[in-house]
């Protein structure tokens, strides 16, 4: 189930699911929501599917099969090539819960990321002011009570 709704910064979609594979099938529908170039912090408490809604994302842009998309807390970043409309485009994932403060976050070299052909996705991205100033979005998970979960996607336009 989902709606959309316009907001005053941009426009936001809600999604509930009720299972990992319904959170999986929902990144797949955001992929025609997403366009490069787009950074988007995942915001959510551990465990509530930002690797699971990604692993939706990297399935329908061809960069990747579900089973291979992992959480990159300890590697921070991992990068996949995949195609949307016929376009090549750069699939990034981040997690930046271990990093301490801005200069640290410097040293991932994410203005390199920010191309026109690629989506960055950036789990706790909220932490810093300087990715919520580059974001062009949020995607929020909450739990909703056992395993559903409560997806809740802004765009700014």
């Amino acid at each position: 189930m989902s709606k959309e709704a316009p907001v005053a910064e941009g426009r936001i979609h809600e999604f509930v699911t009720h299972s990992g594979s319904d959170t999986v099938e929902v990144g797949r529908k955001l992929v025609q929501l997403l366009a490069p170039p787009q950074l988007l912090i995942l915001r959510g408490e551990l465990g509530t599917g930002k690797t699971t809604l990604v692993k939706g994302i990297a399935q329908a842009l061809d960069a990747a099969e579900p089973d291979e998309v992992t959480s990159p807390t300890f590697t921070l970043l991992h990068e996949y090539d995949g195609t949307r409309e016929g376009k090549q485009l750069k699939l990034y994932h981040l997690d930046v819960y271990r990093i301490e403060g801005e200069r640290q976050l410097e040293s991932l070299g994410m203005e390199e990321l920010l191309t026109p052909d690629a989506l960055v996705l950036v789990e706790w991205g909220e932490k810093f002011k300087s990715i919520r100033k580059k974001a062009t979005g949020e995607i929020s998970i909450a739990s909703a009570g056992g395993d559903a979960r409560k997806i809740t996607v802004t765009l700014r336009d």
